[in-house]
């Protein structure tokens, strides 16, 4: 089950699923995935390739009885990616309380109310860091103090998946994600959704306004690295995870500036768009508030992986979509 699952990450992260055919149960053991479910809000003109057995249920996750109805199996598993992003939450608080809270909160109970032990993984966020006081690098040590109301849900969640694992209502993991890129089609509501577009649309030849000054510093990672680092948490032994369940995924730490570089170099054969820099205040504030550099040795210690670099971060999507 990933809820949330029509989405960029969702889709992605079905599709790794099928591909590998297997995933590992509530019993512990590795076992094959006899059905995948994409939830989320609506359905989507068409699925990515690879997706034809995946069955989509659209409905509000905010709600209890449908999310109950919706994860009724013991022999569930849940990737629970569904959430209001950072500048849609900022512009909707009680919106981004009923998704991002009430919702989360649904799914961790209908795991509850299962007669096994599912694992679940909650994609959390880097958001969760932020203040003046941070220190230049993160880590899963670091106090969480976020300045978002996305921010602040996620951190929320990843305390109640643990005391939810704690009690043995279920094996619950949390994804603490930086932004993920390059995403394809339109922009979303994210406060970081810049990363992407900054790529996206100089490579599709159309000319890009960068709402951030080039020295903002931001920690990126490649869809492909994130999917597959999702995988490997869900299937981690509980052993190794102890009583933090929330991990910090790795990332790469790039400029504004080092991004223009490089879609220029990487797109130097292409016809680009032209990039044009007209800081947005707001979008600088909520983005400079977050986590600049992040370490994750505990994330590599389980196997998640790590970017070569950015360039190999960009060359991935001109390969995957472009």
């Amino acid at each position: 089950m990933i809820t949330g699952g029509t989405g960029f990450i969702g889709q992605r992260l079905g599709r790794l699923l099928l591909e590998g055919g297997t995933a590992v149960a509530p019993s512990g053991r590795r076992e094959a995935i006899g059905e995948l479910v994409l939830f989320d809000a609506m359905a989507p003109e068409r699925l990515s390739d690879g997706l034809g057995a995946a069955r989509v249920i659209t409905g509000d996750v905010a709600d209890p009885e449908t999310i109950a109805a919706l994860i009724d199996r013991d022999d569930c598993c849940v990737f629970h990616l569904a959430s209001i992003v950072s500048a849609g939450a900022e512009q909707d608080f009680d919106l981004a309380m009923r998704v991002n809270l009430q919702g989360g909160l649904n799914v961790l109970e209908a795991c509850r109310a299962l007669s096994s032990t599912p694992r679940l993984v909650l994609a959390s966020t880097y958001a969760g860091f932020g203040g003046d006081w941070l220190p230049e690098t993160v880590s899963d040590l670091t106090k969480l103090t976020p300045e978002t109301t996305y921010g602040t849900t996620k951190v929320v969640l990843e305390l109640l998946v643990n005391d939810f694992t704690r009690k043995g209502f279920l094996d619950g993991r949390s994804a603490r994600l930086p932004t993920v890129i390059v995403r394809p089609g339109k922009p979303n509501l994210a406060a970081s959704s810049w990363v992407s577009a900054v790529f996206r649309e100089p490579l599709n030849g159309q000319d890009y306004v960068l709402p951030v000054g080039l020295g903002l510093r931001h920690p990126v990672s490649g869809i492909r690295t994130i999917v597959e680092g999702l995988e490997r948490l869900h299937s981690a032994d509980p052993a190794a995870l102890g009583h933090d369940r929330a991990v910090t995924f790795p990332s790469v730490s790039v400029t504004a500036g080092e991004m223009v570089e490089c879609v220029q170099r990487i797109g130097r054969d292409r016809q680009l768009g032209q990039i044009r820099v007209e800081p947005d205040a707001v979008i600088e504030r909520i983005v400079g508030g977050w986590a600049k550099r992040a370490s994750f040795e505990p994330a590599l210690a389980l196997g998640i992986p790590v970017d070569e670099s950015l360039e190999s971060i960009v060359q991935a999507y001109i390969e995957d979509y472009l």
